[in-house]
């Protein structure tokens, strides 16, 4: 049976037990009926009832949220089929978003082979990260690790991957969030970059985990990383750069390519 993970967002509205059913009987004019009455000034574009447990999916221009079969409770958040271990939001997303890089989308059978994800060849071989702000940036890893400034997405699936291959290196990592995956994205960065903790609410935004709300910060480096990645034509991610040289590195890479990558060794330039 497809199982199901959802995370409640925006709304606020907490998301309980949402029972699998046989679909075959959702009206889904019904089901527009009510999203209309409910949410009149949310353009509806789509619905599509099957194959998801029991929720319908809902396309809203470039956006998708959950609802079910009555229109009753309303889900934001990414929804998961741990049979196939495909991220079907991602899918989807890049679908109603073709102008994304399929950076962030996870890819049927887990992803066993660790080839990189096509890339923009826009994006300059070599940066200067002079400028960015501290408060941009959340760090984590060994101190005395290989060092990496990575451009993000909590929403991105290869983003998830690579930093599991960055800690199985000791990488120390400067990780700056951007938002390619539109505004849930931003969200899930600014819940992140305010933690108390930031290191571990961005393996728990990675691990699919609700973060809690925490008080409001400064987010002004968050504004500073979408500058500089729009400058420089990062159009995906994630995106790599060695800080030694600024030499950049677009897409996922395993443990041995970054491990090459960054290696103090690396001829500069």
């Amino acid at each position: 049976m497809t199982a199901l993970v959802a995370l409640s967002g925006a709304t606020g509205w907490g998301v309980a037990h949402l029972a699998a059913k046989s679909v075959a009987a959702t009206d889904v004019a019904k089901v527009k009926a009510a999203l209309k009455l409910r949410l009149p000034k949310t353009p509806i574009d789509q619905i599509n009832c099957e194959g998801l447990g029991g929720l319908c999916e809902v396309a809203s221009k470039t956006t998708l949220f959950y609802v079910d079969a009555r229109a009753k409770y309303l889900v934001i958040g990414r929804v998961y089929d741990m049979e196939a271990r495909q991220d079907l939001t991602a899918a989807r997303l890049l679908a109603l978003n073709p102008d994304l890089l399929a950076a962030g989308a996870a890819r049927r059978g887990g992803g066993n082979d660790e080839a990189a994800q096509p890339q923009a060849s826009s994006a300059p071989k070599q940066v200067s990260l002079a400028g960015l702000p501290a408060n941009g940036a959340i760090t984590w890893g060994p101190t005395n690790g290989p060092k990496a400034v990575v451009f993000s997405d909590f929403h991105c699936g290869y983003c998830k991957k690579l930093s599991a291959e960055l800690k199985a290196i000791g990488a120390r990592v400067e990780e700056r969030p951007i938002s390619i995956f539109g505004a849930e994205a931003r969200k899930d960065a600014e819940r992140v970059l305010c933690s108390p903790n930031p290191e571990t609410s961005l393996h728990a935004a990675y691990s699919g985990l609700a973060l809690a709300n925490p008080a409001p910060c400064d987010t002004r480096g968050l504004d500073a990383n979408e500058a500089f990645a729009k400058a420089h034509g990062f159009n995906g991610t994630p995106v790599i750069v060695r800080p030694s040289d600024g030499a950049v590195l677009e897409g996922y890479r395993d443990a041995a390519g970054l491990r090459a990558f960054l290696s103090p060794s690396q001829p500069k330039g």
